[in-house]
């Protein structure tokens, strides 16, 4: 871990939040910092994360109790480079350019018949040459989600959902949530065709 992994570990660690999400971890060793969107963030503990390594954050959550949390520790923190605000994912309208965006443990939870929509509204606010960061869960005859999302995804559906542009890494494996539940999670992280 770097000195600066390190430093935002322990802000997360005195504000009470989960470390940041390993994939989000692993993906900032390779992507330069730039403008970055945090879909479904929470408290914020990948926005501060993401914030610590220079980025500079929108972090968005339909939960304004979330937001709040996170907007106080910015306050507390005098943190300059994130910008909380409560936005309402299903929407699909986010209406900015960002060099990359994190949706981590969030699509489950979104309205199945907008999931295209976001996808594509995702990629069309990626600036070519970025990022785009997705886990979620998934429901296959092999392993049936235990859990009762929303919305899960299906075999190979995320990958296709991103045909055209570069795939740094994807799996389907099988994977823990924070509260100890087994399941599948399709994990993306792609670069948008320069």
């Amino acid at each position: 871990m770097t000195a600066r992994e390190s430093e935002a570990a322990d802000l997360n660690a005195r504000h009470g939040l989960n470390p940041p999400h390993s994939e989000v971890v692993r993906a900032c060793r390779i992507i330069e910092p730039g403008k970055a969107l945090d879909m479904g963030c929470g408290a914020g503990r990948n926005a501060l994360y993401l914030s610590r390594l220079g980025f500079d954050v929108t972090a968005v959550d339909a939960n304004p109790s979330a937001i709040g949390m996170l907007q106080s520790i910015i306050d507390q923190e005098r943190i300059d480079n994130i910008e909380a605000r409560v936005y309402d994912i299903n929407q699909a309208a986010l209406g900015a350019t960002y060099d990359f965006i994190a949706c981590t443990v969030t699509l489950m939870f979104l309205d199945p018949m907008r999931v295209d929509d976001v996808l594509a509204d995702m990629q069309r606010c990626t600036r070519a040459g970025g990022h785009n960061l997705i886990v979620a869960a998934m429901d296959t005859a092999e392993h049936p989600c235990p859990m009762n999302f929303p919305f899960t995804l299906r075999t190979g559906q995320l990958s296709a959902a991103y045909a055209g542009w570069e795939l740094l890494e994807y799996n389907e494996d099988l994977g823990t949530m924070h509260n100890g539940a087994q399941l599948q999670f399709a994990t993306l992280l792609a670069r948008k065709p320069a």
